[in-house]
């Protein structure tokens, strides 16, 4: 009764700097090229197809941030526990790999790479350009990781705000003088017809947001419980309420820069990805000397963004491995993400979409059922039956999802015809979603049971 009493009533200065937190945890200049390639995508089926990347890309990442402070989870180990340690720690490597050295730390350098520097490139000089750049890049990122500097997040606060009035402008001209009608965009086939909110919804994986929510969500917990909120669902109630506001804004930029990739396809062809297009329509509306500021300002931005994944990621590990020092786990996470970002974005957004396909399945059960933990007291034998029955179909959509090297070979063919014949909705790559909700009746059952069976217990020893 005392602490409900001790409770701070938040003002609206506070929820602002919650919903401020929350937009700067999700928004990155590296995830504007997604948005904007699925305009092209979607021509003038855009509507549906953005409506599934916002749910994926905007509500399924703030729900994160909801489990993290329902659960008071610490991150993505705390999430995965009512599973078991091993189950946990696999996961955890799993998700700080992913949105770390494998894909997401080496995406900032090649996002930076493609908007900024490779369209004032001769040809040929791409893959010798990129090497310098990103060893370069990734230089900076140690050197600033090594100790913590407050110097990094101060040029973050102040670029991102510049970042975002550039691109405002850029908004205003676009759609004040645009490049196509949003009627007449043809979509590609994938986004023909119903299809398109699904596709959509599984382009929002790349953003990698739900995943990155769940590894750094609890910064904003922390910050609404240092506040003065100490119950659980008064944090999450916050939480929700400061994301109206602070997710919002991210889902309004989204927005606009799906419409920005359905105009261009008035000037510009289908692009290879959203680098190509963003360094195009940037070009055609502020010529060089523009382009040249914006990539300045998004290199800068994804810089800031490396250097807290590069730290994140070692201080993680160095936490659940500590024999291995937190240099040594820097050193690695840096010069792997120079390995991997020398693949260039294109492959790497081929390959990482695979094992978003594995992994985003898992994360959205676990979130989910952090989420309405309360309803089924955090029973693991709710746990233990969706993500059984979640991990072996996420597995063949994984597979099904890989470049042909693998898809196309005897295993990949195999997995495909099996996953076919005996999973609804594998044609959508969603063949997780029916076994998911049968993983979820049985462990809502044997909850429901044992209650009962403990109830029953209890009265006749009574």
């Amino acid at each position: 009764m005392l602490n409900k009493l001790k409770e701070k009533k938040l003002t609206k200065k506070d929820y602002f700097v919650v919903s401020s937190l929350l937009f700067g945890l999700f928004f990155g200049a590296g995830n504007l090229i997604f948005p904007l390639h699925l305009g092209q995508l979607a021509g003038h089926n855009w509507g549906p197809a953005v409506l599934g990347f916002l749910v994926t890309g905007v509500l399924l990442p703030l729900l994160s941030v909801l489990a993290i402070s329902i659960t008071r989870s610490e991150g993505v180990y705390d999430i995965g526990r009512p599973l078991g340690p091993a189950f946990a720690l696999v996961f955890m490597v799993l998700i700080h790999a992913t949105i770390g050295p494998f894909f997401g730390t080496p995406r900032t350098a090649t996002v930076s790479f493609a908007v900024g520097l490779a369209p004032l490139l001769p040809a040929g000089s791409t893959k010798v350009a990129l090497f310098v750049f990103s060893a370069c890049f990734f230089l900076v990122a140690y050197l600033f990781s090594r100790k913590e500097n407050k110097i990094v997040s101060n040029v973050g606060k102040l670029l991102n705000p510049v970042f975002l009035a550039l691109l405002a402008l850029v908004f205003f001209v676009a759609f004040l003088h645009p490049l196509g009608s949003l009627s007449t965009a043809t979509p590609t086939k994938e986004y023909l017809g119903r299809t398109s909110f699904i596709h959509g919804f599984l382009e929002g994986y790349n953003t990698m947001d739900a995943l990155a929510g769940l590894a750094f969500g609890v910064t904003v917990v922390t910050a609404i419980r240092s506040m003065g909120v100490k119950r659980e669902t008064k944090v999450a109630a916050v939480t929700a309420k400061a994301g109206v506001f602070g997710m919002g804004a991210v889902a309004l930029i989204y927005l606009l820069l799906t419409l920005l990739g359905v105009q261009s396809l008035g000037k510009f062809k289908l692009s290879a990805d959203g680098g190509v297009a963003f360094s195009q329509i940037v070009n055609q509306y502020a010529g060089v000397a523009g382009q040249a500021i914006l990539a300045a300002l998004i290199t800068v931005t994804c810089l800031t963004t490396a250097i807290g994944l590069v730290a994140a990621f070692a201080q993680d590990f160095h936490k659940h491995f500590p024999k291995v020092s937190y240099h040594t786990w820097l050193v690695l996470s840096c010069a792997s993400s120079f390995f991997f970002a020398n693949f260039g974005l294109e492959t790497i957004l081929a390959w990482s979409l695979p094992f978003l396909m594995f992994l985003y399945p898992l994360a959205m059960v676990l979130i989910l059922l952090s989420v309405f933990s309360p309803l089924f007291k955090r029973d693991s034998y709710v746990y233990f039956f969706v993500v059984l029955f979640t991990v072996v179909p996420a597995f063949f959509d994984m597979v099904a999802t890989f470049p042909a090297v693998i898809s196309q070979s005897n295993f990949g063919k195999a997995v495909y015809a099996f996953q076919h014949h005996y999973l609804p909705l594998a044609d959508y790559s969603l063949s997780w979603l029916v076994p998911a909700l049968v993983g979820l009746a049985l462990g809502l059952a044997v909850h429901f049971y044992k209650e009962v069976f403990v109830k029953t217990q209890a009265s006749e020893m009574d």
